[in-house]
């Protein structure tokens, strides 16, 4: 082996444990609920967990404490794996069968509610650490009776509404369905099945769909606001940019994929795709890599990092390798 070719080994395998360290260090989740309509975690947290406003909603918090609702966007399972109906028990489909949640299940007429109609809808699912994934909707069957716990049998069998990878717009990802014909107060069950991941997260949002009302007085839902979601966060147990139960090979498969997309982009200050703005276009790349807003400015960082250390080592070596060879002449 000549000189050369032992200094660049050398030089390889001391930056191979800086790349793994910054491919590993890249945040990547899908903590959210749904905004519209509102889930019943976003609308209680919205009310103020220290002292929410609706009968509902208190007695969530008295069930299970405040806590819950600081962690609004982490009503998941790590290892799902697409077995929601194997794992998830009946009467426990709010709470994912998770007791910290398990206020989420009370059978109530009086949740806070979104008003629907059949036929054509725009779904908001709020994503405070977006990720590529599969979201479904399904609603409750005619005759849904929300004085008893949610069963699977409640729902119907297939989703009225799903989508691949949906675009990810403002902080949420957008996506278009049909609701379908019901009158009166259901449920439309939220998945978002990662792709990348065996975890899975799940909503449990009200409705009232036409004219009627449902069984039961229930106060208008709201969605959190900004504000009321970063206030929260010093409260939160969740880490909102990212995730810390994400293996190593994960993080590191979303680095890589950031700094391909990352070396994809036209150089200078080329234009977005035509009717995209740049502001949409750079966040739907965040929900294809699961980064936040710094992640594609750290892959850029840390491979320009690693190129100058592997450089300035390469030198290095080679300088005194020369230097050897003429002192041993």
């Amino acid at each position: 082996m000549t000189t050369r070719s032992k200094v660049a080994m050398v030089a390889a395998l001391a930056v191979a444990p800086i790349a793994l360290t910054t491919l590993t260090a890249t945040p990547a989740a899908a903590h959210g609920s749904m905004q519209d309509p509102v889930s019943r975690i976003s609308a209680c947290f919205a009310e103020g967990p220290e002292s929410p406003d609706s009968a509902a909603c208190k007695a969530l918090v008295a069930a299970g404490g405040t806590q819950p609702l600081y962690d609004w966007n982490e009503v998941n399972i790590g290892d799902a794996a697409g077995r929601h109906r194997q794992i998830i028990p009946d009467g426990q489909l709010c709470s994912v069968g998770r007791a910290k949640y398990k206020g989420l299940d009370l059978p109530r007429t009086d949740w806070p509610t979104t008003k629907l109609a059949s036929g054509n809808h725009t779904f908001r699912w709020r994503a405070t650490a977006p990720h590529v994934g599969t979201m479904e909707l399904f609603i409750t069957k005619q005759g849904y009776d929300a004085t008893k716990p949610l069963k699977w049998s409640d729902l119907e069998a297939q989703p009225f509404a799903s989508i691949k990878n949906p675009t990810l717009v403002n902080g949420s990802y957008v996506f278009d369905g049909t609701v379908p014909q019901r009158s009166g107060r259901h449920l439309i069950y939220s998945i978002l099945q990662r792709s990348d991941s065996p975890e899975a997260f799940y909503t449990c949002s009200d409705v009232v769909i036409g004219a009627g009302t449902g069984t039961g007085a229930a106060p208008v839902a709201q969605a959190p606001s900004e504000g009321e979601i970063k206030q929260g966060t010093e409260n939160s147990t969740v880490d909102h940019g990212g995730h810390g139960g994400d293996t190593s090979a994960e993080k590191a498969a979303n680095a890589e994929h950031v700094a391909q997309q990352t070396a994809a982009k036209p150089a200078g200050n080329a234009p977005a795709a035509q009717g995209a703005p740049a502001e949409v276009a750079a966040e739907e790349n965040l929900a294809a890599t699961g980064g936040d807003s710094t992640t594609p400015y750290i892959a850029i960082g840390g491979a320009a990092a690693l190129a100058l250390g592997a450089a300035a080592m390469f030198g290095t070596a080679r300088r005194r390798a020369t230097a050897g060879t003429r002192a041993g002449h």
